[in-house]
């Protein structure tokens, strides 16, 4: 009977199967450096996408809130966590007269029951459809209708079916539309216009739902949304709302984005460190491995010469084990991060406490490849020195 020949990719991988123990060994340390990086690529670009989201959606400039809820606003913002604070509504006013204020609008926060309408509590957001500048014109990349009483706008973290109604406090509202993901707290969120908010804090009141003491939606409110004059000085205008209003909290958009971008930086900058850690000591590890087995496989290596194998055959096939280990290594590390990062994308985004928003399909992709690549390259160069050293000794002497 006529026989093919073996390929070198088939010698290569026999040989592998043969040293099964080292192959896996080598094969975990690769899978481990790709799942590192991998994993750690994925939460960099989806925290850098959700600060871009969150600097989008922010929409105001300067927001005002009472002096000891910033912290609450900013829990809102960067982690969904539900809070309802409150100022007198004449506030609004006041500040709408300011020199430097283009835009002013105000918000009224509610928080749902628990269990009632989802997994957990929820924010509640009323806005003033005459006045605001914030959330209407995300509203109208899903809705192009005007929102009207009874029916509310959820965020994409929102767990409701297609057609369903969100009950709130033994009342049922329309849901008009789900906002496109952002990655910030306010996917978590649900968005009313004044009527419907006044109407939901009424059942609440019904129910026994106490916020707290000066919550009315006719006489309260619990942030001013600020947007300033193009070349208005905002610093100025801070100072100015300052000794207007007295005892309140002035929040300036830019620093809190600027704050969260600091605190992404330093968390990136230490994936990246864990992920180059692991690179070189798994670069190193098969350089060691490959050279040191070179040696201790020199009779398999003079019986491939006396059969006819050429130099460049033997420093082939040590190439193309360490690619296979490489590539092995790469696609398990990849399939294993991608099991953690993608179903809990929502859980991790609400243990780092800030925005974050999953990569696109098409920047998944060049991760992916740029991974795969890598964990070649690191296979395949760790044995270049084992391949050279074999391809210019006489091995059958």
């Amino acid at each position: 009977m006529k026989s093919n020949p073996l390929k070198i990719i088939q010698i290569a991988v026999l040989n592998l199967k043969h040293s099964l123990t080292r192959t896996v060994g080598l094969v975990l340390l690769t899978t481990f450096m790709s799942f590192v990086f991998f994993g750690g690529a994925v939460l960099s670009f989806s925290m850098k996408n959700g600060l871009n989201n969150l600097k989008e959606r922010m929409g105001a400039d300067i927001m005002i809130v009472p002096i000891e809820n910033e912290g609450d606003l900013e829990a809102i913002l960067l982690k969904g966590e539900p809070s309802c604070f409150y100022f007198g509504k004449s506030l609004e006013e006041k500040v709408a007269a300011l020199d430097g204020v283009k835009l002013c609008t105000s918000q009224f926060f509610l928080t749902s029951l628990d269990a009632e309408c989802c997994d957990t509590r929820v924010q509640l957001i009323g806005f003033d459809p005459d006045t605001d500048f914030s959330i209407q014109p995300w509203i109208s990349k899903v809705y192009d209708k005007q929102l009207v009483e009874g029916a509310v706008i959820i965020g994409s973290d929102i767990n409701t079916k297609e057609g369903e109604n969100l009950k709130l406090f033994d009342t049922e509202y329309e849901i008009a539309a789900r906002l496109d993901a952002t990655g910030t707290g306010l996917d978590q969120a649900v968005y009313a216009n004044t009527a419907t908010i006044k109407k939901m804090y009424a059942a609440a009141y019904e129910k026994g739902q106490r916020f707290l003491e000066d919550a009315d939606p006719d006489k309260s409110i619990s942030a001013i949304l600020i947007r300033t004059a193009d070349g208005y000085d905002k610093a100025a205008l801070v100072k100015e709302i300052r000794k207007t209003l007295g005892a309140v909290q002035v929040i300036e958009s830019q620093n809190m984005i600027t704050a969260t971008a600091d605190h992404m930086g330093s968390i990136a900058v230490l994936l990246y460190l864990f992920a180059g850690l692991f690179l070189l000591v798994a670069f190193i590890t098969l350089f060691l491995v490959f050279s040191l087995t070179a040696n201790e496989r020199k009779k398999e290596f003079a019986v491939l010469r006396i059969i006819g194998a050429t130099k460049k055959v033997l420093a082939e096939i040590i190439l193309s084990e360490s690619t296979v280990i490489g590539l092995a290594g790469g696609v398990l590390g990849i399939a294993a991060s991608a099991v953690i990062v993608f179903p809990l994308h929502v859980y991790i985004g609400d243990r780092l406490g800030m925005p974050y928003l999953l990569p696109s399909i098409k920047e998944i992709v060049i991760i992916l490849l740029l991974d795969l690549i890598v964990s070649l390259l690191v296979g395949a160069l760790s044995a270049v020195h084992a391949a050279m050293k074999i391809s210019h000794v006489e091995t059958f002497l």
